[in-house]
């Protein structure tokens, strides 16, 4: 409320509007519709009155990688602008499964598995938000106790040739693959949400244009004033292609050991640098501005740049002593070309030896530095395995390993053997 109490005593209602715009609309992809949105910012900076903005998370995993938290940090920039962010953890939503995107019916989650996940995520995601100023609720306060009457109200405030425009389901309707009916409850149940809170604003990824839309449908069919939507890019993952995913490998979780996270960064390709920047950081649109301008006016290396954003991110999720530490341990692992301090040692017992030798695809596989020996032997045959510092280039190779033998895999996975 401070920050429109002071807009307010200084009459600069409009200076007041411009600077929220700005910070609201960095990274954005799309607004809908952004005079709204205009609208509700200058009423809300007249009457001194916060907006009400929401975003629903369900609970279907256990933990977040930086992709979850593009649009935490967007929530953030609302909370340090004056606004009431309230997180909807999707209790009810989460036994569906939200059909975004997907090509089959979702398998359904217990309310254990969804509670349990519930946790993880408030405490991941607090790593970000400011927990004094988040109001957390679930939505099962208000859908479990609608009755079968008012299901059918809801349902009957949407037609099904409308529901069917959705591209999942439309390709699943087109291709005869099976859509079953509590699928069809899913975007009814989030913009429910959005009647629930009253909300002014809910963001959400690109994905979720057609849910997000719903609210304003359902607001409106409520007789509530339409909230705006607001949607955020699908952050690419590492190989800065495809989005980031940890089926594909290409994640950083925010839960993962600062060295990891350190060094997954670093490995960043460096044209998203500024990306990254922008959507999973708090520097400033100044710092931003600054550093994209040192690029470009080669000022600024583009490693320099790269060390700094992996701080960044470090330090927002194990501080700033850890970020200093993993940063010391890369220069002197990589440019020092060091061990790491600390390097995990793997039992090598005599059932695992074939006359005393071992493939060296298996020992990598045993050893959790691959899932499989068809990986190994691919990392070995890209020149990614090293065995004390010699890199190894024969996938078919037995080798006899010496009690303290370091075995490095890529630039981050070490083992030292202990027979």
């Amino acid at each position: 409320m401070r920050f429109f109490k002071i807009a307010l005593e200084r009459g600069i209602e409009v200076l007041a509007l411009e600077k929220q715009l700005e910070i609201i609309k960095r990274g954005t992809v799309e607004i809908v519709p952004e005079n709204e949105l205009v609208d509700k910012l200058k009423l809300s900076i007249e009457k001194g009155k916060p907006l009400t903005i929401k975003l629903g998370l369900d609970p279907t995993a256990p933990d977040i990688h930086l992709g979850h938290t593009v649009v935490l940090h967007k929530l953030r920039q609302f909370q340090d602008l004056g606004h009431q962010v309230v997180l909807i953890l999707g209790d009810f939503t989460a036994r569906i499964g939200d059909p975004t995107g997907k090509s089959e019916t979702r398998k359904q989650l217990t309310e254990e598995q969804v509670l349990t996940n519930a946790k993880t995520y408030e405490r991941q995601i607090f790593k970000i938000l400011d927990r004094a100023k988040t109001r957390v609720v679930f939505n099962s306060q208000w859908l479990a106790p609608l009755n079968f009457v008012q299901v059918i109200e809801l349902a009957a405030k949407y037609t099904l040739a409308r529901m069917l425009e959705r591209d999942d389901f439309n390709k699943r309707f087109k291709e005869n693959l099976p859509i079953s009916i509590h699928e069809l409850f899913y975007p009814l149940m989030q913009g429910y949400d959005s009647v629930a809170l009253e909300a002014d604003v809910e963001l959400g990824g690109t994905d979720q244009k057609f849910n997000l839309l719903m609210g304003r449908t359902l607001q409106k069919e409520y007789g509530q004033d339409q909230q705006v939507a607001l949607m955020m890019p699908i952050l690419e993952g590492l190989d800065g292609v495809q989005k980031m995913s940890k089926s594909l490998g290409n994640y950083i979780g925010i839960d993962e050991p600062p060295r990891e996270m350190y060094g997954k960064t670093m490995s960043l390709p460096d044209e998203m640098m500024l990306r990254y920047f922008e959507l999973v950081t708090p520097v400033s649109l100044e710092d931003l501005r600054s550093i994209e301008a040192g690029l470009k006016e080669g000022k600024l290396h583009p490693r320099d740049v790269k060390m700094r954003l992996a701080r960044e991110i470090v330090t927002q999720y194990h501080g700033q002593a850890e970020a200093k530490a993993a940063e010391e341990e890369f220069k002197r692992m990589f440019q020092q070309k060091d061990l790491p301090d600390e390097i995990p040692d793997f039992k090598l017992t005599k059932d695992m030896l074939e006359n005393g030798e071992i493939w060296l695809p298996k020992l990598i596989m045993l050893a959790k530095m691959a899932s499989s020996t068809s990986e190994a032997r691919r990392l070995i045959q890209q020149g990614g395995v090293k065995a004390d510092g010699v890199k190894i280039d024969d996938p078919n190779i037995n080798i006899n390993p010496s009690s303290g033998m370091i075995i490095q895999v890529g630039k981050r996975k070490f083992v030292r053997i202990i027979k």
